[in-house]
């Protein structure tokens, strides 16, 4: 290999890594400056909550046919053309000039990540062929988590900066830089390999179902509270099941039927239990994760008085403690196997006892410095379960299913954290109270019930490891095996472990 053919290499990975931020950032920001933003354009506390749940809920809808449409017009292509689309999206974020029109731009921005992440490790696996992918991961891995971890103080460091009076609007026109990097470099390193699904259909009625399934369970559990909990919000939740049953229904239909539309999803995959019971994991896991992190940030602004750069700055024992749980799990994780997920688990339980033992001994003047103990045990073990979680969950799942597997864990992914903001941030914000801003007593208390939450959560995940195989895929082999018969939609996706 030349040394100019090294640094392209190299120059390509540094372009796709840029968009796979841009992703991070955007899912994480918001758990920092959502309050910021909230007091800058005004609107319910509901509001409050879609700023990041429509992101995740459209990426999660979206992530059923992105990675099909990079198979049937490239991947390269798809993934260009979505970041110049990412950008624009983030620049209508920074313009808004209600909640109406930032959460409409945010569901823009979801549904665009959604078409841009699929690509990225298709494009690693053409820069990095065989042995060498795992070359790349050593860089992208760490980089990824790192970023995901960091999202929340880098949100608080904008807010606070208020680069050119743009204040909150800082955290959106960050993508310019990262989006123009991802264009221009890509544009030049980037492999335009052919598309291996030219002509195929996509199944949007199934992308539809699976959409509106997933925005009628979500829909009311935001709006509900601030509607007095009506008729509707239950009709939509209980119609819901209906909606996701002809969903299934149609990928059944579709995959014994064959043709140029194939189903977005391989059923089969769901005859695998311990890959069926790690898909409810995943859906605790997150939903614990995302909503903790959001109420938290939520306590510290709205109810304590923090600034966001104070609230970021309380945030980063957390961020530190995840990052030495993610480097211990690393080595650690292939010898201990899924009892790593167990210890991880174990030592988030301590972390939130802690955490609810210090605000009920300080009670309304608890401060940044109190709750950082508890917090860094929290992340560390946090941190130790995102490493070797994705091999573990498709530890049992046939090679050729693995790419469907993987698709649908990342789609459940963003589901469970969408489900999350909802559920976690709708019980703090009624046990809160809608307009008590700065009311340190009352939020010690809605901090306290989500503690609790998310600790029965955090028990209810420990048991469902139980049902995980004992050991992963060998590290990166899921990225590496794919038999050449099999399409492009199989292609491994990493989860994205957004925002935590």
């Amino acid at each position: 290999m030349t040394t100019t053919t090294s640094n392209r290499k190299w120059l390509g990975l540094s372009a796709i890594l840029a968009a796979t931020l841009m992703d991070l950032l955007d899912s994480t920001v918001l758990n920092i400056a959502g309050p910021a933003i909230h007091r800058s354009l005004g609107g319910s506390t509901a509001a409050l909550q879609w700023f990041s749940a429509a992101y995740t809920l459209a990426l999660a809808a979206g992530l059923l046919v992105g990675g099909r449409l990079g198979d049937m017009y490239g991947r390269r292509r798809m993934l260009l053309g979505s970041a110049v689309g990412f950008t624009a999206a983030s620049v209508a974020c920074a313009f808004a000039w209600s909640p109406t029109s930032l959460i409409a731009a945010r569901a823009v921005q979801g549904l665009i990540a959604a078409m841009m992440v699929p690509q990225s490790f298709g494009l690693l696996r053409d820069l990095f062929p065989g042995k060498e992918m795992s070359k790349a991961f050593a860089l992208f891995g760490p980089a990824i988590g790192l970023s995901t971890i960091l999202g929340p103080v880098v949100a608080g460091a904008l807010v606070n900066a208020n680069i050119l009076g743009t204040g909150w609007r800082s955290v959106f026109l960050i993508n310019l830089l990262l989006g123009g990097y991802t264009i221009v470099l890509g544009r030049r390193t980037l492999p335009n390999s052919a598309p291996t699904a030219r002509g195929s259909r996509l199944d949007l009625v199934g992308a539809l179902l699976g959409g509106a399934g997933m925005t009628m369970l979500i829909y009311p559990l935001i709006e509900g509270r601030e509607s007095g909990w009506p008729a509707w919000c239950f009709a939509l939740m209980v119609g819901s099941v209906p909606v996701f049953a002809l969903f299934v229904l149609r990928q059944r239909l579709l995959g014994r039927r064959g043709g140029a539309s194939s189903p977005l999803i391989d059923l089969g995959v769901f005859r695998n239990r311990s890959y069926t019971s790690g898909l409810v994991f995943i859906l605790s896991f997150f939903g614990v994760v995302v909503g903790f992190s959001l109420a938290f940030g939520l306590f510290l602004q709205l109810g304590l008085g923090y600034s966001a750069m104070h609230a970021s700055l309380t945030s980063t024992s957390l961020a530190a403690g995840a990052f030495v749980g993610s480097a211990l799990s690393g080595t650690l994780g292939p010898k201990l196997g899924r009892r790593i997920i167990h210890l991880g688990l174990a030592v988030m339980g301590v972390g939130t006892i802690g955490l609810l033992l210090v605000l009920d001994h300080a009670g309304a003047g608890v401060s940044g410095w109190d709750m950082s103990a508890p917090l860094a045990v929290y992340g560390l073990g946090m941190g130790a379960i995102f490493v070797p979680l994705f091999g573990l969950v498709i530890g049992d799942v046939p090679t050729h299913q693995i790419g469907s597997a993987s698709g649908v864990l990342e789609c459940v992914q963003q589901f469970g954290a969408a489900l999350g903001v909802a559920v976690l941030g709708t019980v703090f914000f009624n046990a809160f109270g809608a307009h008590a801003y700065a009311a340190p007593a009352s939020a010690v208390h809605a901090a306290k019930l989500i503690g609790e939450i998310a600790l029965g959560l955090t028990a209810i995940s420990f048991l469902l490891v139980f049902l995980l195989p004992r050991h992963g895929q060998p590290e990166h082999g899921a990225a590496e095996q794919r038999p050449q018969d099999v399409e492009s939609t199989d292609d491994v996706q990493q989860p994205e472990l957004a925002g935590v």
